[in-house]
């Protein structure tokens, strides 16, 4: 199903060593649903992306496309924390990233 396809697409992107914490967060963010909302915030996608236009720098697909979400997401962390470890220590320490 489409939860598996955006896993293992996630297994080819992601660096080994970064794809543990790297599917940690997006399991606690979305559960591997690309099209995941968030009824208040508005958040949208595998890694919560808010607002989740945000991802359109990615491709315009940005709304169905795991590849898409899942680029975007792994640049966001490594921007924002250096790595998708560093994202989820913070994230244990706060609750979100």
């Amino acid at each position: 199903g489409e939860v598996r396809s955006a896993y293992q697409i996630a297994q080819g992107i992601v660096p080994a060593g970064q794809f543990a914490a790297f599917s940690w967060i997006i399991t606690h963010e979305s559960g591997w649903d690309v099209t995941a909302t968030n009824p208040s915030s508005g958040a949208y996608g595998l890694g919560q992306a808010l607002p989740g236009s945000k991802m359109a720098s990615a491709g315009p697909d940005w709304q169905t496309d795991p590849v898409t979400q899942i680029k975007w997401t792994l640049g966001y962390m490594d921007e924002r924390y250096g790595s998708p470890c560093d994202a989820e220590s913070f994230w244990e320490g706060h609750g979100w990233y």
